[in-house]
């Protein structure tokens, strides 16, 4: 197992590229498996989560060819099983959108139940209840969910929360549903609309995603085709906070600025002066420390749930004090106990951080608790006085390709390391 070892100071300041959204690209991998037919997709990320996805998909017999300039090419005709083994889902609950697409398909599914999730619960029973309103038999035993139909019928399926997977799981099993199925309540996030957008590359017949309510009409079957996905506006926010939390001036391309929009106007209230073109956008804080913002997160387009705890680490720095409240998960201020070690001040009260800001962290061991958290604690490394590791970093792998060779582009001083260098009291030793 690695860490990386940060020595925090100085301000970050250069240009970074953004990677695909890992977020997209998931779902769109799954739906893969609606068609007998080779898909292409483009942008993909190299990202664990990923590697997880195409394991599952060759699991099943898909044939998955990684090429080069991040292309991934998946063909379903050569599918043997409709089994997502636990031993792969449990790494990774975004597997549970092989779901509605094999069972579109094939008439078919066993799926592991995806277990729990460190930053609170995300049940899959909206998932469920969709499927059997377009007329699935559905049974959940042994910790899996055992589906079958002759032929998915549409439906009017109205969804009692926003749920991001529960929104793509039952847009792309409608796609092959006889009929015409509507989603209310739908999502609304880019990802969702990157889905869609490759569906009809697909042939499918799909109106309203982006909005909440989503509208798809049947057919009889879908081709190949080839989808580039989306870029990923949470790496794009993360090395934007970095560069502001830090006083520096930062710039992302290869982005799109207007998945971003509220994010952007955070930084700005922080003091940033924010840049954008077509595909760039940029901060620059001219030296000065940020001032402290209130958050609170909601669905898009709303501010981020997977921003908060990097605006938690900008308010640790900034002059005033920032209220972080989250609205999305219950449990996902894991990140405080942390950042409170390397000296931030920083009280939890119920689902509302209070962060009073100081002139600068100090560096310390810290612990990785989930994807953001850890992005979160590799900003306060970068801004702090001294050095910090950071274990269980697996957790950042998953969601943030390379992300010390980036942050080493913007001047971070940072480096992945083997874990084998003993705790001490004062820090750990070298």
């Amino acid at each position: 197992m690695d860490l990386l070892r940060i020595e925090g100071g100085p301000p970050l300041n250069g240009v970074v590229r953004a990677s695909g959204a890992k977020n997209a690209t998931l779902p769109v991998m799954a739906s893969a498996l609606l068609i007998d037919e080779p898909l292409f997709v483009e942008n993909v990320p190299h990202l664990e989560d990923v590697t997880t996805t195409n394991v599952l998909l060759a699991h099943m017999g898909v044939s998955v060819t990684i090429g080069d300039y991040m292309v991934v090419e998946a063909d379903a005709s050569t599918i043997t099983q409709c089994v997502a083994p636990y031993d792969l889902v449990k790494t990774m609950r975004a597997s549970i959108l092989v779901l509605g697409p094999l069972l579109a398909r094939h008439g078919e599914a066993e799926v592991s139940l995806p277990g729990g999730c460190a930053i609170g619960a995300r049940p899959v029973d909206i998932h469920l209840r969709g499927l059997e309103a377009m007329g699935a038999e559905i049974r959940v035993e042994g910790g899996y969910v055992k589906a079958r139909c002759a032929r998915l019928q549409g439906a009017r399926i109205p969804m009692d929360m926003v749920t991001v997977t529960g929104t793509e799981n039952l847009m792309m099993a409608a796609t092959l549903a006889d009929g015409v199925t509507v989603l209310e309540n739908a999502a609304r996030e880019p990802e969702v609309i990157d889905l869609a957008n490759c569906l009809i590359a697909m042939g499918a017949e799909i109106s309203g995603a982006g909005t909440s309510t989503i509208t798809i009409r049947g057919k009889k079957q879908l081709h190949g085709a080839r989808h580039r996905v989306c870029p990923d506006r949470i790496e794009t926010g993360t090395f934007l906070v970095a560069g502001a939390a830090s006083r520096g001036c930062v710039k992302v391309t290869h982005t799109d600025p207007s998945l971003i929009d509220v994010v952007l106007a955070k930084l700005a209230a922080a003091g940033a002066e924010v840049t954008q073109g077509n595909d760039w956008v940029q901060v620059d804080m001219h030296g000065r420390r940020p001032r402290s913002v209130d958050v609170r997160t909601s669905p898009y387009p709303g501010f981020p749930t997977d921003m908060q705890a990097q605006f938690c680490v900008l308010n640790a720095v900034a002059d005033g004090v920032g209220m972080v409240t989250e609205t999305v998960f219950e449990n996902r201020f894991m990140h405080v106990s942390e950042l409170e070690r390397m000296g931030a001040k920083i009280r939890q009260e119920g689902h509302t951080v209070r962060v009073t800001g100081i002139e600068q962290l100090t560096g310390a061991p810290v612990m990785a608790t989930d994807l953001r958290a850890s992005a979160s604690l590799v900003i306060a490394g970068l801004i702090a006085d001294g050095t910090t590791d950071v274990r269980r970093i697996y957790h950042i792998d998953r969601g943030y390709e390379c992300i010390e060779e980036k942050m080493a582009q913007l001047g971070g001083i940072i480096r992945r390391l083997p874990d084998r260098a003993p705790v001490t009291a004062r820090g750990v030793s070298v």
